[in-house]
């Protein structure tokens, strides 16, 4: 599905995008802001959580600088939803690996969402 990130870009199915992505399991790919660019808060989750995911995995940057909040961490977690943090270059390779095995499963397909911050 991710086919390839490099800092500030990420392509998608064929279609490469140069700001912060939300990827849903079927292949939708929506823009996704925070209000602060490097903090991860609960409204920087909420559209993500709003799905019903089995799992967000958040990625934080190619060094990892973004930071998620504790607030955020324990909203996502409260809800059930699984959470993965990681580095984004970590967290699409985790995000890709969910999702092929999720397809190779029969009639178990898993909801995962990763939010990806491409730079930083």
């Amino acid at each position: 599905m991710v086919e390839e990130y490099h800092f500030g870009s990420i392509t998608i199915n064929g279609k490469t995008y140069n700001h912060d992505v939300e990827v849903r399991w079927g292949g939708e790919v929506l823009k996704w802001r925070r209000n602060e660019s490097h903090l991860f808060n609960i409204d920087s989750v909420k559209r993500a959580v709003e799905q019903n995911p089995d799992t967000i995995i958040l990625g934080t940057g190619e060094s990892g600088v973004a930071k998620v909040t504790e607030d955020c961490q324990k909203f996502i977690e409260e809800k059930g939803v699984e959470l993965i943090i990681d580095k984004t270059g970590e967290a699409v390779r985790t995000f890709n690996i969910i999702c092929e095995k999720s397809l190779e499963e029969e009639e178990k397909q898993r909801k995962v969402i990763g939010l990806f911050h491409l730079t930083c």
